[in-house]
């Protein structure tokens, strides 16, 4: 099984180039400005990693604060995102049941493929640990502040199919009045080679469904994005 938590701590280059070839039809971050349009708006990411979603929003934001857990996977995303030239954003380590920010301090606080670890990583005590991290959710925001999370729905298949872990977790942010909506952000490889090793760094060596395209290798993903305005 693979060790995520020392993915997270040592392999940001690998991991930056798996993801880089999630969602090579662009379709995330359209659906994220269909939930809300970002613009001149002070934003908190958390989970931000190498800043996959931070370089899709900071040139929307009006101020953007992106956190996460791991200096490691923090550095490399700083690197990326100097290169787009901006002075509206700055990194701070956080932790999602914790976050060292004042009250009402943001408009918008989104979260990738990471707030699920406020439930996951409590075990047995996941609601309480979700509702952890939810409360610090709604301390941060201003009245009327939004929360938008994204969630993978399956990988290795063109309808959703949540993973087992996170079915309490998603099933819970439906009971209590979170909206959804789910796209497809296929992975591109080069190739074959390529499909399977990056492929089995992060999800284990069981092959998944992959097929020729029209310029390269297709791994098929759903992605699931739930939002509400939560005080």
């Amino acid at each position: 099984m693979t060790n995520h938590s020392d993915l997270y701590r040592n392999k940001a280059q690998t991991y930056q180039a798996l993801v880089s070839r999630e969602d090579y039809q662009s379709n995330l971050l359209p659906a994220i400005l269909a939930v809300d349009p970002l613009l001149r708006k002070d934003v908190i990411e958390l989970g931000a990693g190498t800043g996959r979603i931070t370089c899709q929003i900071a040139p929307l934001a009006g101020r953007l604060l992106a956190a996460d857990i791991s200096h490691h996977m923090l550095r490399f995303g700083k690197g990326c995102l100097e290169i787009l030239g901006l002075n509206n954003w700055r990194l701070c380590l956080a932790s999602h049941i914790s976050l060292p920010f004042k009250d009402d301090c943001a408009d918008l606080i989104i979260a990738g493929w990471s707030f699920c670890y406020a439930a996951i990583d409590a075990g047995e005590s996941w609601q309480e640990g979700l509702e952890r991290a939810l409360f610090e959710a709604s301390r941060v925001l201003r009245p009327g502040g939004k929360l938008i999370l994204i969630e993978s729905l399956g990988t290795g298949y063109e309808s959703p199919h949540p993973p087992e872990v996170l079915e309490n977790y998603l099933g819970y942010l439906d009971q209590i009045g979170f909206e959804s909506t789910w796209i497809r952000t296929d992975y591109l490889f080069k190739d074959i080679t390529e499909a399977q090793e990056l492929t089995s760094f992060f999800f284990g060596e069981e092959p998944l469904p992959m097929w020729a395209g029209e310029n390269g290798v297709i791994v098929p993903e759903c992605t699931g994005l739930w939002w509400k305005e939560i005080n």
